[in-house]
């Protein structure tokens, strides 16, 4: 419901006076306070005011507008001028005119509750203003309106000195407010500025007791590193007596005191265990502990787990099962940290379980850039209550099983160490009688791995098993781009790293098929020749191609580098020197006599790509293969059921269709003075099984390679 007030008509521009004293006096009715009233009469003001100047005159209607409370004051502010054709551009601000037209529309709408305006070129403006009422304000019936326009009737008519006059005393009362508001203003500041003095004593009382607790944490850090030092030498003493006394060394112990020594030894290795993990706590706590970052892959890690961990199954009631860890890529963390993380989850699943499994699995997160672990079994399992306690130092859970497996509370609170130094995060899930999991999530790639270690990870992680492969050493992402680009479609397959430490490490456990190498690398300018030289000299028979300036072709050729090119790189030259260079090294056999599977392996990964490779399980067989293939190289293992290879070795030499074979022993055994001055006589090399690897094998053949060639 509307209820119409009055209608006052602009025709002078004394009209725009009236119209606001009218707007005060008809809010001053409506029980608006004197700042209210204020807001409402200037709004009116401004808006009548650019009525009269821009439309000649106009008209404002006051009204009441809703029949039950809140009720608004609604004032419509109406002309027939010619409209605003920027307005979007005058109410955001940007519309700049000499006159002032804008900032009228802008303030009054920023006074109201409600603010509309309409406006058609050449029809005319409308806008319309409202206020809410107070809420003490009586609700205002039709009735009130015949009383409320008869007070103003009686009130004086409106004139510009008596309107001055009310502008003068709104703006005293104003700068009157502004004063109390400024004073209170001042006086928060000083009571803010005291309660900083405040703060700033407290934070400096808090810092000292900070250093302070950082010096006991240190003391404390420092004492238990130094006392388990200290604890280690005695222990092992006793331990170690107690292994003479048991084995009986003085003499025999009787059945008591065998019993009594094996206690004092059992209680020697828990307190051995326990000064390992308060050892271990401390170094992480003391920021000591380094975190070695390799490449490992997760099912060689619980093949390990495996055979260290079935020791302890003391029983046939307990089995323990390792899932193929499907989908989990190789690691680049650290190894021997993630091990014990699961040896000890695994420990104590076996240690709480009486029957049933104990099942490790690994799986990728949907992301890809975590491992999820999981220990889980089927043992006693840990109330919702204990489980957060578990994690805590010194903290064991009472159980009937409690009294049988003792601990020393600190295994999982170090898991928890170690996980967060690794960058994951360790927890359980877990219910009375229904068996217990553990969990560890770990990244893939430690955040932390070192930048050429982290490279030659993800490129080790594209060599091809299936494809003669070709390591490019090139920063630049588009020159690799075009590189690879010549590969494709060919037998080769590109591998891409941007530095020489990266290169390095992969060419440790990888051997390509060639090399190609961007001499003028950013921030490695001059370390390309000497790795050159290095790598050379490790193994001989790599083809490298390198791309470099005008001028580097001398240089190339006296370190014996098989091609040298300018950029751009034409794809016909790259794959016809590729294809020159790799097939001098095709026809080159080498015979592997070795009952051992293990060592012929190593032997075959590290030489596949350079050589054919035949093998012999047995002397006999050996000798057989050697007269038949004629190869260019044997490897001998020294100790095979049947014949030995030192008479292998003996046989191939006094045979006129072998004695000119070269021959590399390979022994698992330690060569004594003897044995070493025979093998002399008609081995060119000989070898450690435990030394095996690309490096040592390379080295060896570009050894007897040179003395062939040699005059």
């Amino acid at each position: 419901m509307t209820i119409r007030i009055l209608t006052y008509a602009l025709r002078v521009q004394a009209d725009v006076v009236g119209a606001r004293q009218r707007a005060s006096q008809i809010a001053s009715q409506l029980e608006f306070n004197h700042r209210e009233q204020t807001q409402i009469a200037t709004s009116v003001s401004e808006i009548a005011r650019n009525a009269f100047r821009y439309a000649g005159g106009g008209k404002v209607e006051f009204e009441i507008e809703g029949e039950a409370g809140p009720q608004s004051l609604v004032i419509r502010v109406s002309d027939n001028g010619p409209g605003i054709g920027n307005l979007e551009e005058v109410l955001e601000g940007n519309y700049e005119s000499r006159t002032g037209m804008g900032i009228g529309l802008i303030g009054s709408r920023r006074l109201m509750d409600r603010w509309e305006i309409h406006t058609e070129l050449g029809r005319g403006t409308t806008v319309t203003l409202g206020k809410l009422l107070p809420s003490r304000a009586r609700l205002v019936l039709p009735v009130d309106v015949g009383r409320m326009l008869s007070r103003l009737e009686a009130l004086p008519n409106p004139s510009s000195l008596a309107e001055v006059q009310s502008q003068n005393a709104e703006l005293l009362a104003a700068l009157a407010e502004l004063q109390d508001k400024q004073d209170k203003l001042l006086e928060m500041a000083r009571e803010l500025e005291d309660t900083n003095r405040g703060v700033v004593a407290l934070y400096a009382e808090l810092d000292e007791k900070a250093m302070h607790l950082r010096r006991a944490d240190e003391m404390k850090t420092r004492f238990l590193s130094n006392m388990s030092h200290e604890f280690r030498t005695p222990l092992n003493s006793v331990r170690a007596l107690c292994g003479l006394l048991l084995a009986k060394m003085d003499g025999p112990l009787e059945p008591e005191q065998e019993h009594q020594v094996k206690l004092i030894t059992k209680a020697a290795e828990d307190l051995s265990e326990l000064v390992n993990d308060l050892l271990d706590l401390a170094k992480i706590e003391a920021g000591k502990v380094e975190v070695h970052a390799t490449q490992f892959e997760v099912s060689d890690l619980f093949s390990a787990l495996r055979g260290m961990l079935r020791p302890l199954l003391v029983t046939d009631t307990v089995e323990l099962e390792f899932d193929p860890p499907a989908g989990v890529p190789a690691m680049v963390s650290d190894e021997s940290k993630v091990s014990q993380i699961l040896r000890n989850f695994i420990s104590n699943a076996l240690k709480f379980t009486e029957r049933g499994s104990v099942r490790i699995q690994a799986r990728l997160s949907p992301d890809g850039g975590n491992v999820l672990f999981s220990v889980a079994d089927s043992g006693i399992g840990i109330a919702p209550d204990d489980q957060a306690l578990i994690f805590e130092e010194f903290t064991q859970v009472p159980s009937a099983m409690q009294r049988k497996v003792k601990g020393t509370g600190l295994g999982l609170p170090l898991c928890r160490r170690l996980a967060s130094l690794l960058g994951g995060e360790v927890w359980v899930e877990s219910a009375p009688g229904s068996g217990s999991t553990f969990f560890v999530r770990l990244p893939v790639i430690y955040r932390e791995a070192a930048v050429p270690e982290l490279a030659a990870a993800q490129a080790a992680a594209e060599v091809p098993a299936d494809r003669d492969w070709i390591l490019l050493v090139e920063n630049d992402e588009a020159t690799r781009a075009v590189y690879e680009a010549h590969l494709e479609g060919t037998r080769f397959a590109a591998v891409s790293v941007s530095t020489l430490a990266a290169a390095k490490m992969l060419l440790r456990a990888h051997r390509p098929a060639a090399v190609i190498l961007d001499i003028v690398l950013p921030g490695e300018e001059g370390a390309a020749w000497p790795w050159i030289t290095e790598l050379k000299n490790v193994d001989e028979l790599l083809p490298i191609l390198v791309v470099g300036e005008a001028g580097d072709e001398r240089m190339a050729l006296a370190l014996g580098i098989d091609a040298c090119f300018q950029k751009p790189l034409r794809r016909e030259a790259l794959l016809e020197a590729l294809g020159r260079v790799t097939s001098r090294r095709d026809g080159g056999l080498a015979l592997i006599i070795d009952d051992d599977e293990a060592a012929r392996y190593v032997i075959r990964r590290s030489l596949q790509r350079s050589m054919r490779l035949a093998e012999a399980c047995d002397g006999i067989a050996g000798l057989e293969a050697a007269r038949r293939l004629k190869p260019d190289v044997i490897f001998l293992d020294l100790s095979m059921p049947g014949m030995q290879g030192d008479e292998v070795l003996m046989r191939l030499a006094g045979d006129p269709a072998t004695a000119a074979i070269p021959v590399v022993v390979v022994s698992s055994r330690e060569i004594d003075l003897d044995l070493g001055q025979r093998l002399e006589a008609h081995a060119r090399a000989v070898l450690q099984k435990r030394d095996l690897s690309v490096e040592i094998l390379t080295r060896t053949l570009a050894s007897i390679a040179r003395e062939a060639a040699a005059p």
